[in-house]
């Protein structure tokens, strides 16, 4: 009887203690203070990550540009914080800093999936854009014929960088097609060096942004990127769920650049292509 009643006690403290280390990683997630504009005005300092392409961020000579840089100092006029820019190149990373207020905003063109909208906050759509498939124009890949339907899709190898949002899409279209899609993630290439492999021949299939692959086509006239992969989305910047302020703060300056010229005047200069 009494060995009965001591294992009912250890039963019952171990629930008691792992019910305890349930509630510490609880409370625990929440130990990130919260950080919305007040904390962000307060500091004067307001920290934007966004990563190294031709068009969000890079080296012109000896002068910083880039389509999200360049929006990322009007936001530093308008608001009158100083502004940090970060690079990272991984977008899963980026959301790592910004639950952890490393960071404040990712600056880069993120569509807002139904996902991604459970966990962030995304301000008023940026830009309009799409996926599509890079591949090498027929004359430069011995005239074999391009892809242009999904179907045709079909057991062949897409590549694309690490945690990109065009995995959930290539996902789904293997369920539209009935038939295997073989998606690899490079932990180590962004879109663009991606898009020059496919040129060189050291890979055959690339999917990214059409933006930037209108970006590199300039450069590179030996790739095809008619095929779409994906419906028009609307893409924006993140900001963490539990803050509200910024948003409606990030809203604001945005909707003053868009009244006065000022975004599509830098809109056009990164991504009018004639």
């Amino acid at each position: 009887m009494f060995s009965k009643k001591l294992l009912l006690l250890y039963i019952f403290l171990l629930i008691l203690a792992i019910g305890a280390m349930g509630v510490l990683t609880f409370l625990k997630s929440y130990d990130i203070p919260i950080r919305d504009y007040p904390e962000i005005h307060e500091e004067g300092v307001l920290r934007i990550v966004t990563e190294y392409n031709q068009s969000n961020y890079y080296l012109s000579g000896d002068k910083i540009e880039g389509f999200q840089y360049e929006l990322s100092k009007i936001i530093a006029e308008l608001s009158g914080l100083e502004v940090f820019v970060y690079l990272e190149m991984s977008l899963e990373k980026s959301f790592e800093g910004l639950s952890k207020n490393q960071y404040d905003i990712i600056a880069r063109n993120i569509p807002t999936t139904s996902d991604l909208k459970q966990d962030y906050l995304f301000i008023d759509p940026i830009v309009l854009d799409k996926q599509v498939l890079v591949q090498r124009a027929e004359n430069e890949n011995n005239d074999t014929e391009l892809i242009r339907n999904h179907l045709d899709l079909a057991k062949k190898t897409l590549y694309i960088p690490q945690n990109s949002p065009a995995h959930l899409r290539l996902q789904n279209l293997q369920h539209e097609i009935g038939d295997t899609i073989f998606i690899v993630e490079d932990p180590l290439y962004s879109s663009e060096q991606l898009i020059i492999m496919v040129a060189k021949g050291d890979i055959d299939y690339a999917v990214c942004d059409q933006q930037i692959a209108r970006l590199a086509q300039k450069q590179l006239p030996e790739i095809d990127i008619r095929t779409d992969i994906s419906f028009t989305q609307l893409q924006s910047w993140a900001i963490r769920k539990n803050a509200p302020v910024l948003l409606d703060s990030l809203n604001y300056w945005f909707n003053q650049i868009k009244e006065d010229g000022t975004f599509n005047k830098i809109y056009q200069e990164y991504y009018h292509l004639k």
